[in-house]
């Protein structure tokens, strides 16, 4: 249990910054380049979407290195 807590604690923090730039980043080039709100939306969802793999990745690697489920234990 000890270790889901860490996980999911580490997901929420990493989570909230990866999401955070993929907006930014969406809404800055749009507005550098002057290309509108519209195009501005379609690249804030695309790279909101890379974020999303990018979590996913993790997910996968955190779980390799801290199991949620204790292995089962040899029989005697």
């Amino acid at each position: 249990m000890r270790n889901l807590i860490t996980i999911v604690s580490m997901m929420v923090l990493v989570g909230t910054e990866v999401f955070a730039v993929a907006i930014a980043s969406g809404w800055a080039l749009a507005g550098l380049l002057d290309l509108g709100d519209r195009v501005g939306h379609i690249l804030m969802g695309l790279f909101s979407l890379v974020a999303a793999w990018v979590m996913v990745q993790l997910w996968r690697r955190a779980t390799s290195i801290e199991p949620i489920r204790s292995p089962a234990r040899a029989s005697r």
